[in-house]
């Protein structure tokens, strides 16, 4: 009886392994620079310059103004708040805020890489990052709260590998079976993601809050652009063993 992995095109098993082994060099950059921009700001509390207790919090404030995404002034013609979508992507708001993003990136963002290159990878990931925060800053265009955080990139990654990847397998833990660790194929795990943003932001109120939509955004300009990109003949229809960087466990 043959296999299905003989069945599989030479080509498809070469894209495998070579998604196995690869370094990443973009996902990782991306990784060590979001911690880096992380630890010596005063969201971390690592730096003793900037004070404690209130003087820390204004610290912070001023902060996250200054790098972060703040829709109504985004739109008011100012050349330094057209480029906080860009900066944003590469500061959070706190450890577990950082911790959260950089495990999905970490997971899924290497065999996305791969596929993709590392330029278009790198222009995909702050492109994508880009629009997603510009598109919850529009539908919010008269709010003064800062936004910050790199998930509406981290976000159409993967909505990327969903594309490219459907029948990889991810271990979950899902909150209706009471957070038991099932692995079960992207394509499961992923749009079932997408839905709980989806239904959170409906539910986000009259102010940002937490950055759904711009989650809900990312995903689809990830799947989007892998779909665009690479076509139907280009998607991985097998279910590769997981690949070094890890497994996803949101």
């Amino acid at each position: 009886m043959t296999s299905s992995r003989n069945a599989v095109p030479a080509r498809v098993l070469r894209a495998l392994r070579a998604v196995r082994t690869t370094r990443a060099p973009v996902t990782r950059a991306m990784l060590a620079l979001c911690c880096l921009v992380f630890a010596m700001s005063p969201a971390s509390g690592l730096i003793p310059s900037y004070g404690t207790g209130h003087g820390l919090l204004l610290a912070q404030q001023a902060y996250f103004r200054r790098w972060g995404v703040v829709p109504v002034d985004l739109f008011s013609g100012s050349p330094r708040a057209a480029l906080t979508p860009a900066t944003a992507l590469f500061v959070h708001g706190s450890w577990v805020h950082l911790l959260g993003n950089m495990l999905f990136l970490h997971v899924f963002g290497a065999m996305t890489e791969q596929r993709l290159g590392r330029v278009r990878f790198t222009l995909f990931y702050l492109g994508c990052g880009y629009l997603a925060l510009l598109g919850y800053a529009a539908a919010h265009a008269d709010s003064g709260q800062t936004l910050v955080g790199a998930s509406g990139a981290i976000s159409a990654v993967l909505g990327a590998f969903l594309y490219l990847f459907p029948r990889a397998r991810v271990t979950s833990l899902l909150p209706f079976l009471f957070f038991l660790p099932l692995r079960l194929p992207a394509w499961v795990v992923l749009p079932f993601w997408a839905a709980l943003q989806w239904l959170a932001a409906g539910r986000a109120g009259d102010g940002p809050g937490v950055a759904y939509l711009a989650h809900v955004i990312g995903f689809g300009l990830g799947f989007g652009c892998a779909w665009a990109g690479h076509g139907r003949t280009a998607r991985v229809k097998v279910s590769p063993a997981p690949a070094p960087e890890g497994e996803n466990q949101p």
